[in-house]
């Protein structure tokens, strides 16, 4: 069989051999996990050229670097640091045992062993990212993998299949490519764990399909990111920060800033700031190669509609850089909507595309509750320099992650796990956390070579004193 798959009876017929290899072969040892990776790694490393340029036709301009800095060397990082961190993360962990036993000579310890299989469905706006970051932790626990791509790059998509196809065994890993239908599919299939990078609406949907076998599921969704900057921030250099942060990837990151809490006294220097280094970065939009397209018609529409609402009902929309509006192609100025209405779209839905909203505050608790009264962000972004606000931002609100005086770092570390919580998702990645998430935690238990049960009268036919004795170790 091959590794490209195109069918779920494909997919379904692999997972079959997948179990029948796994229940085989017993414990998975280092080398085995370690050539894995090492497969990983290489093919990457030997087809960045043409994964980089599929990404760039796919998108209609995506810079190579950009593409061989997020996707191809983040995807590098996850692997090489499984791979060099593994041998570290095996073996038993001794657990205290509970008394008398534990002075009886009895054991216990937690084994950690693969699961089985685990289905990786990735998305288009990191599409190696997505895919090869979550694999990195699999495949260090142990696990045989499954790639499902996202069919909105198509190009990618050929370009991965084919690579996969050559250098993976497909019993250790394997891709099926296909549309909405095979995603679908994929996500009601009997893995051993499901993985699943996108939108908290579709994520919703491969949770219920995944239940059906019930499959646990990791889940990095995403949600309105939002940026606190205190009044006790550097507002240059936040300015600054946010701006290079917003221009990644053109705003289409999961844990790209979407709204930015701004002191009304720092409203106008924020923006001027903000503008010139965009602008600066940026000073052209049409036929600029630094500038990432947004991906397709259909999220250029929906960012466009977001915009048009918020200009109906009377929001400030200014842009960076100030110029007219491309004539062709989904290249795009940086819109910039200032205090729109608590319930227009752009409040409300994830805008993942090169636009922000600014809303100005006196109190920051306020700016706490308005953000607690949304669900739960996959990222959280706080600016200042007083060492008590931020452990109140810290205290009171609940993230995915967070980074302190610059954005999108967080999820750039390898030995600290990154996930959601709540709409954001579940479950998490990323060094020996994501090696634990992939694996069975399995507690095994050694019994005392003598039992004194018999002995001590705690066996039928109970003696008098058994209730008594057992009373008396009810105690606070």
């Amino acid at each position: 069989m091959s590794a490209q798959l195109e069918t779920p009876q494909q997919l379904s017929d692999l997972l079959r051999l997948h179990r029948t290899a796994t229940d085989e072969q017993g414990a998975v040892d280092v080398e085995t996990r370690q050539r894995r990776l090492q497969t990983a790694i290489d093919m990457l490393v030997d087809h960045h050229e043409a994964l980089c340029a599929a990404m760039d036709a796919d998108f209609g301009g995506r810079h190579v670097g950009f593409s061989l800095m997020n996707d191809v060397l983040g995807s590098l990082n996850s692997l090489k640091y499984a791979r060099d961190n593994l041998e570290s993360w095996l073996g038993p962990e001794q657990r205290q045992v509970f008394a008398p036993y534990d002075q009886l000579g009895a054991q216990a310890w937690v084994r950690y062993q693969a699961k089985g299989t685990v289905g990786i469905m990735g998305t288009w706006n990191a599409p190696l990212f997505t895919l090869f970051s979550p694999l990195a932790s699999a495949l260090s626990a142990g696990n045989r993998a499954v790639l499902k791509p996202s069919e909105v790059v198509p190009q990618t998509v050929r370009v991965l299949a084919k690579i996969v196809a050559q250098c993976f065994d497909p019993m250790d890993v394997a891709i099926i490519t296909g549309g909405v239908e095979v995603g679908q599919a994929f996500a009601s299939m009997p893995f051993d764990h499901l993985v699943f990078t996108g939108s908290t609406q579709v994520g919703k949907k491969v949770m219920r399909a995944a239940a059906e076998n019930l499959v646990p599921v990791t889940l990095e969704l995403g949600g309105k990111s939002p940026v606190i900057i205190g009044k006790s921030a550097d507002i240059q250099e936040a300015a600054r920060r946010l701006a290079i942060a917003k221009g990644t990837n053109s705003g289409q990151l999961c844990i790209s800033p979407d709204l930015i809490y701004v002191p009304v006294a720092a409203r106008e220097a924020f923006l001027q700031a903000f503008s010139a280094t965009y602008s600066t970065l940026y000073p052209s939009i049409e036929n600029n190669p630094d500038v990432v397209s947004v991906v397709n018609d259909q999220h250029m529409a929906r960012i466009d509609g977001y915009l048009a609402q918020a200009r109906e009902e009377g929001a400030e929309i200014i842009h960076c850089p100030d110029v007219p509006l491309p004539a062709q192609g989904r290249k795009r100025p940086l819109s910039i909507v200032i205090n729109p209405p608590l319930l227009s779209d752009i409040m409300t839905e994830e805008i993942f595309g090169p636009a922000l909203v600014l809303l100005t505050y006196s109190e920051i608790k306020h700016v706490l509750q308005e953000i607690n009264s949304g669900e739960r962000p996959l990222a959280l972004y706080y600016f200042g320099q007083d060492a008590a606000e931020q452990d109140y931002v810290l205290d009171h609100t609940l993230s995915g992650g967070v980074t302190l005086n610059d954005v999108l770092m967080h999820a750039a570390m390898e030995d600290a796990p990154f996930g959601g919580v709540g709409a954001s998702g579940m479950g998490h990645y990323h060094g020996r956390e994501g090696f634990v998430e992939f694996s069975h935690a399995r507690t095994v238990f050694r019994g005392a070579p003598v039992d004194p049960r018999g002995d001590w009268g705690m066996l039928p036919p109970f003696a008098e004193h058994f209730a008594t004795a057992m009373a008396s170790q009810v105690t606070r």
